[in-house]
């Protein structure tokens, strides 16, 4: 039965992406972190124009986009709050972000505008470097115009190794590490497969490390810095969801490493005006004078939520509780 008197939350999940059944994983996990005597909890998951909550014994009834609600055994319930855990469109790219924006309910995420430039990974390290945070070299190349540049050019502009990868996704299909010019063409039309836009972006050789950051009105948050091993080429979907890679937390890196890491998470969160839970991941590279050199690789505004997931693991290493981080990022909205 659901208690009347607690706020009605929806763990939004699905997408439209390759990775939908990575987000219903992550939707399990949210349903299991949270604080249930505090919270009615329902997962609602969307697929195209089919959005539906899951209910007890297989039943499911359709949400009324109208105003972001379901009807059940006569009795309607409005959702109080939306924690999206969509890896890919509608989640990450800021479309569902603006449908709750006009229903007018609270949602776990960046805005519209954050989410775009943050789904988008060219317009995002273009952004961010004018703010003087440390990216790769990058070239933009678009459908209709993929003979703007030769290999040559591109070779010349970003190196080699470089990857190419689309421009706008939430996972890492598409992704080539190119190690020579002759290989482009097929690694670019890998990548047209899956968006319009793509990048060549220039290798970093180094150690590849994520942190996780919140922040609420009361309280900033950032947790330990997990480092990430794998013998795959790149941190691909197979190192990502497959368990091909070892996750370290804490990353086996000075304590003063740590705490930079910890400080360029905290500054972008705010650069951005980011809301809710994000995990950023950095290359770490030695400078000639052998000082360590932070290059941000992307920003995940909906970090997976799995019992193993970065962001679960990095809250445990932080001796905290996930339902206590989850009730944090909820109650800062619903209290405004």
């Amino acid at each position: 039965m659901m208690n009347n008197d607690k706020r009605n939350i929806a763990i939004v999940c699905g997408g439209d992406s390759m990775e939908h059944e990575v987000s219903l994983r992550s939707a399990q996990g949210l349903n299991k972190f949270f604080d249930h005597e505090r919270y009615n909890i329902h997962t609602v998951v969307v697929k195209g124009l089919d959005w539906h909550v899951n209910l007890p014994g297989g039943l499911t009834a359709d949400i009324d986009r109208n105003d972001f609600s379901f009807t059940h055994n006569g009795v309607k319930v409005k959702f109080d709050y939306a924690y999206i855990t969509i890896h890919g469109t509608p989640g990450e790219n800021g479309i569902i972000q603006g449908y709750f924006d006009l229903v007018r309910v609270p949602y776990s995420t960046c805005n519209v505008l954050v989410e775009s430039l943050t789904f988008n990974k060219f317009a995002l390290v273009n952004y961010l470097r004018a703010f003087g945070v440390h990216v790769a070299d990058s070239v933009l190349l678009r459908r209709g115009e993929e003979n703007r540049y030769s290999a040559a050019d591109i070779e010349q502009m970003v190196g080699m190794p470089c990857f190419v990868k689309p421009v706008a996704d939430g996972s890492s299909f598409g992704v080539t590490k190119v190690k020579s010019a002759d290989q482009l063409s097929a690694a670019l039309d890998k990548a047209f497969a899956q968006c319009d836009s793509v990048m060549a972006e220039r290798f970093l050789d180094g150690t590849e490390v994520t942190v996780g950051c919140y922040k609420t009105r009361e309280k900033m948050v950032v947790f330990p810095v997990t480092e990430v091993v794998t013998d795959n080429e790149f941190f691909d979907y197979d190192a990502k969801y497959n368990g091909q890679v070892d996750e370290i937390t804490p990353a086996r890196i000075s304590k003063e490493l740590t705490e930079a890491l910890q400080a360029e998470t905290s500054r972008i969160y705010d650069i951005l005006h980011c809301n809710g839970i994000i995990r950023i991941d950095y290359i770490i590279t030695r400078e000639a004078d052998g000082s360590d050199r932070i290059n941000l690789l992307e920003i995940n505004t909906t970090p997976g939520m799995t019992a193993t997931s970065f962001i679960p693991q990095q809250v445990r290493a932080a001796g905290l509780l996930m339902a206590d981080v989850l009730t944090d990022i909820v109650e800062n909205q619903l209290h405004q």
